[in-house]
Order: structure tokens, then sequence, then C-alpha cells
């Protein structure tokens, strides 16, 4: 392919343009989120004992975790019986709409790919989201 060009990101050298209180890191590598059909992809840190609520996204995201493990569930109530683990090495499909609820009891690094634009909407709306979260426009519907 001429167009092709290889994309080398060092997890430690990843530079992290959004920190969030709870210790969460985000990073978008390439691409436009918010641009309508444009594919992106990003870098989440999770710190260890950090449990996200239920949410959900407007696009499928396909999410690769290099390093650590990512716990997710599915449903619209956390319930840590849902939960299923998703060590390093592992590539998960979290379908568009799809309520769930993840975290960590180590320190995971994820690499995520979607296609914009891009939302997150927490089920409860009082939570304050995460770095690299993007909140919906008020009208968006719920799945």
């Amino acid at each position: 392919m001429t167009n092709a060009r290889a994309l080398d990101w060092n997890a430690a050298a990843i530079d992290r343009q959004e920190t969030s209180p709870d210790g969460a890191k985000y990073a978008q590598l390439e691409g436009e989120r918010d641009k309508n059909g444009a594919a992106f992809s990003y870098a989440f840190f999770i710190p260890a004992g950090f449990w996200d609520p239920c949410h959900w996204h407007s696009a499928d995201a396909r999410v690769f975790v290099g390093s650590g493990t990512l716990y997710l569930g599915y449903g619209a109530a956390v319930n840590r019986r849902r939960l299923k683990a998703f060590p390093a090495g592992c590539l998960v499909l979290v379908p568009a709409g799809a309520r769930h609820f993840d975290g960590t009891d180590v320190d995971p690094l994820i690499f995520g790919t979607a296609i914009g634009p891009w939302a997150t909407l927490d089920v409860d709306p009082s939570f304050r989201a995460s770095a690299g979260t993007i909140a919906g426009p008020a009208g968006m519907p719920a799945p």
C-alpha cells in the first residue's frame, strides 16, 4: 500500500492530553472523534481501584487491553457479579448503546478505536465524567 504508514506509540511516552481528578488519563492518538463518519484511536489509562459507573457510547468501541486487566460488565446498574476480566492482549467490542460499567484493581492501559461523532452518556447524569469522556448532547436518545 502506498498510503500505509507505521504508527508507533510507546506506552510510556504517550502524550496524554487529559487527566481527571480520579487519575484517569486520556490521549487521542489520531483521527477526529467529533467528525461524522471519521475514525479515531485513543489510549486510556485507568488507575487501580477506579470503577466507572454505568454508561453507554454513541458508537461501537473496539478496545485492546495493552497492559493490566480491564473488568467490564453489562447492564443498567453496577453488578460486580457480571464483571468479566479482560487481561492484556484481549480485544473487546463494546457495542454502541450497550449499557456497561468497568474498572480495575490493577493499572491497565487500553487502546481503542471508534467512529465519530463520539459521545458517552452516564446512566446517572450527576456523575462527573473521567478524562477523555465527551458528554453527548442533552437530546441524545437512550438506546
